[in-house]
């Protein structure tokens, strides 16, 4: 037995007796699963409780809420959906496209609510986004669909550079249809564009050192959960390597990176919190139509700009909603 098999195996012998007790004392069980740790999920899960909350669940008193994390590690997420469906959670919360494919194979029955940075539809989540059908449902910011428009605006901020880069994680399964995408907007905008791949810490800093040799003079992060684990790494690493950047959430202004536009993360959690107690109260799934997030925020940093040596256009700075000064 591998040594990955054994802990997960261990780890599922550690929390059942809490699944068992919750369930003995007829309290419903969420299993909430997610790519990313949970150290960096704080203000996350806050967010996703507060969203129980707001349908009259709460944690401890009339629902138990069982987590499973993969740590950045995409290959775990089948084992942890699979141990979720085993203990017989009364629904799943797949955080996360990848998390909420690993969970839609796991199972056809429980229900699963999901939140995902890409079209459903396209991911093969649901059938429709009015009328999901099956067993599962849940919220898309089209954060991944966004990417091409962070790239616009890095462009404006930077009219003179020709050679911009995008990082991806390929074990993500929007990898492909965000690299597509931003390489389309690319040639419209007549730009070169080079993709740097990374699944680790160390492939985030082998990125960012490989961005000289490719001539890139600016990048654009692609949409993913691990990434948006190291928020403080990639702002950081921008910074060192005087590399214009931009991300999907405000975190990552907030942290010192140049730019960032999508939506509110927090909220994006708050929403599945929503839509998994609206299921506990007996709501099927395919009856609840998935949630679109449209709204997005453009976000500043002016004093990285000025760190980086870069004079943001004042069009630029009047279009956004908020500037760090």
């Amino acid at each position: 037995m591998r040594r990955r098999e054994l802990i997960t195996l261990l780890g599922g012998a550690a929390v059942w007796p809490l699944v068992a007790r919750a369930q003995q004392a007829g309290l419903p069980v969420v299993g909430f699963m997610s790519p990313r740790s949970r150290s960096d999920s704080v203000e996350l899960v806050a967010a996703f409780r507060q969203g129980l909350r707001e349908t009259g669940y709460v944690e401890g008193q009339n629902a138990g809420i069982e987590f499973r994390w993969a740590d950045g590690q995409y290959d775990r997420l089948p084992g942890l959906a699979a141990d979720l469906v085993r203990h017989q959670v009364a629904v799943i919360a797949a955080v996360g496209s990848p998390a909420a494919l690993a969970a839609k194979s796991a199972t056809t029955t429980t229900p699963i609510v999901f939140s995902a940075g890409f079209d459903a539809v396209e991911l093969g989540l649901v059938a429709s986004l009015n009328r999901p059908g099956g067993n599962v449902t849940g919220v898309t910011n089209l954060n991944t669909e966004l990417g091409p428009k962070r790239l616009e605006l890095l462009h404006e901020a930077l009219p003179a550079a020709s050679s911009m880069a995008v990082l991806v994680n390929p074990t993500n399964p929007n990898a492909e249809a965000l690299e597509r995408n931003l390489h389309e907007a690319a040639r419209t905008l007549g730009l070169q564009l080079h993709t740097l791949l990374a699944s680790s810490e160390g492939d985030i800093d082998a990125a960012f050192a490989a961005l000289g040799q490719r001539g890139a003079t600016a990048l654009v992060v692609g949409a993913d959960n691990y990434f948006n684990s190291r928020i403080e790494q990639l702002a950081a690493l921008s910074l060192r390597y005087i590399v214009p950047t931009a991300f999907q959430f405000r975190e990552f202004a907030a942290a010192g990176g140049l730019m960032s536009y999508g939506g509110t993360n927090a909220d994006f959690y708050r929403q599945v919190g929503v839509y998994v107690g609206r299921v506990l109260k007996g709501e099927k799934p395919a009856d609840l139509p998935v949630q679109l997030a449209t709204k997005a925020e453009l976000i500043i940093n002016l004093k990285t700009a000025k760190a980086l040596g870069l004079t943001v256009p004042v069009s630029l700075l009047a279009r956004a909603e908020e500037v760090i000064e």
